[in-house]
């Protein structure tokens, strides 16, 4: 009889632990296990930078603080991504800037428009597969007769004759880029180096 008083009220006060613990309400979640398994601490996006009267952004008192402090204990340096300047343009992988040159500047982007990159024998190879893929179509193999599309659209011109022949690359990437004519924009579909290898293999068969 004694052995089971024994182990009576800790067998209770386990039970009550447990029940203790299957009860959450509101913002108490009971009693759980490894909690930062599951409640991971998350970086504030942008918000290292604190404001001015809180002692600064390096600082380590945590009575000084900001408003907007990173709060993540993981991370020694308190520093998370940074808030780009005022007026930041993305670049793209290249590290090129995005074409700003509007539709109507064909004129004007066949003056100032100019390939950024290298023209090697390899570079135009490249741009001789991604015109099959993109052009052809339209404008047939060699640039001179109509791809099968346009047989059907009459009117697409042969590279090497009249002002076609005479086109500046800045004309040329400025049409794959926004369009022309009937031409769609291709600056969506194709990336900016990409454009540059298709404008220097029509060269070449400008030259024809």
């Amino acid at each position: 009889m004694m052995l089971r008083k024994k182990y009576i009220l800790p067998a209770l006060a386990f039970i009550a632990f447990g029940i203790a613990g299957c009860s959450a309400s509101g913002d108490n979640p009971g009693v759980e296990y490894a909690p930062q398994m599951y409640h991971s601490v998350a970086y504030a996006p942008l918000s290292q930078i604190q404001d001015e009267s809180a002692g600064g952004w390096l600082s380590n008192r945590e009575d000084e603080k900001g408003e907007f402090h990173n709060s993540n204990p993981y991370n020694p340096n308190k520093i998370n991504m940074r808030t780009p300047p005022a007026n930041t343009v993305r670049r793209t992988s290249t590290g090129m800037l995005p074409y700003r040159m509007p539709v109507e500047e064909y004129d004007r982007a066949g003056v100032e428009v100019t390939n950024p990159f290298e023209v090697t024998d390899q570079f135009i190879a490249e741009g001789q597969v991604l015109y099959t893929k993109f052009c052809q179509q339209c404008h047939g193999a060699n640039g001179q007769v109509a791809g099968k599309v346009g047989e059907v659209f009459l009117g697409v011109p042969a590279y090497n004759v009249g002002r076609v022949a005479e086109l500046t690359e800045g004309n040329i990437y400025h049409t794959i880029t926004v369009g022309r004519g009937r031409m769609g924009a291709h600056g969506s579909q194709i990336q900016p180096e990409d454009r540059w290898k298709i404008v220097s293999f029509v060269q070449t068969l400008q030259k024809q």
